[in-house]
C-alpha cells in the first residue's frame, strides 16, 4: 500500500465508497460505515477485517450499515449510531451499543466521538420493508493526540459546516463528491471554505455508475482552495 505522511499519528485505510478504518495514535481501531461484502470498490475482503474497537454507522442504508453487524458480531466492537439504529441492531443480538443524537459526545478509550449534522436520508430495506432509522449524521473524532478528523457521512453541503469548523477543528475531512445522493464537487469545495481543514479525503465516488463525481475533478477545483491539501485514496490505500 501507498503510505502518504501527514503528519498526524492516525492511520487511515480506505476501504471504498464511505468505508474507512482508523486506527488511533494508542492502537484503537475504528471503522466508520463498514460496507465491504458486496461493496465493488471494496480494497479487501470482510473476512480481512479481524479486529476492530469501534463501529461508526453515520446513517441506515444499506451501503453505509454495510457489514456493521457481522462485524460487530466477530470482533466485539461497540456500535455506535442512532438510537433507531442501535434499537435495529439490539434486536439482531447486538448488546455493545450506544445510541446518541447530534451534538452529543460520546468518550472512548481517550478518544471523543461527537455526532454532527447531516443532509440525507436514512432507512433500512429489510424483506421488502423500509425502516426508519432515524436522521443522518456525521462523526467528529478527536484523537488521543488531539487530531479531530470529520466524516461527513452522505450529506450535502449545509452552512452548519462552519460551525462544525468551529467548535472542532477539524485537520482531516473525510467528504463525499459523487453527486446524485449527496453533495458533487463543487458542493465539497464550497464544504472546504466551510470546514477549513488542513487535508481532505474525497469518497462516495464512483461506485455506481451515477455517481459522477470524480477526485480529478475535486482536486482541479479545489485550486483554489490552497490551504487545503487533497489527497486522493483508492480503496486499500492508507496514511498516517
Amino acid at each position: 500500500m501507498e503510505k502518504v505522511t501527514i503528519g498526524a499519528d492516525v492511520r487511515f485505510t480506505y476501504l471504498g465508497h464511505s468505508a474507512f478504518m482508523l486506527v488511533s495514535p494508542r492502537g484503537k481501531t475504528l471503522l466508520i460505515d463498514p460496507w465491504i461484502s458486496d461493496n465493488p470498490m471494496s480494497g479487501m475482503g470482510a473476512e480481512e477485517l479481524t479486529s476492530a474497537d469501534i463501529i461508526l454507522v453515520t446513517h441506515g442504508h444499506g451501503d453505509h450499515m454495510g457489514d456493521s453487524v457481522e462485524l460487530a458480531k466477530k470482533t466485539g466492537a461497540k456500535v455506535i449510531g442512532m438510537p433507531e439504529i442501535t434499537h435495529y441492531m439490539s434486536d439482531r443480538g447486538l448488546t455493545d451499543l450506544v445510541g446518541m443524537n447530534k451534538g452529543g459526545t460520546f468518550v472512548f478509550e481517550g478518544i471523543h466521538i461527537t455526532m454532527v449534522h447531516a443532509v440525507h436520508s436514512s432507512s433500512i430495506r429489510e424483506g421488502g420493508r423500509v425502516l426508519y432509522a432515524g436522521d443522518p449524521a456525521g462523526f467528529v473524532l478527536r484523537f488521543e493526540n488531539g487530531a479531530s478528523v470529520y466524516h461527513a457521512g452522505d450529506t450535502d453541503v449545509f452552512m452548519d459546516m462552519k460551525i462544525i469548523a468551529d467548535l472542532y477543528e477539524p485537520l482531516v475531512a473525510l467528504l463525499p463528491i459523487g453527486s446524485h445522493y449527496t453533495m458533487g464537487p463543487e458542493g465539497a469545495v464550497y464544504a472546504c471554505r466551510l470546514i477549513r481543514p488542513k487535508f481532505v479525503i474525497p469518497m462516495h465516488f464512483s461506485t455506481f455508475p451515477v455517481l459522477t463525481g470524480t477526485p480529478e475533478a475535486f482536486q482541479e477545483l479545489m485550486k483554489e482552495v490552497p490551504e487545503t491539501k487533497v489527497i486522493p485514496l483508492k480503496p486499500g490505500e492508507s496514511i498516517r
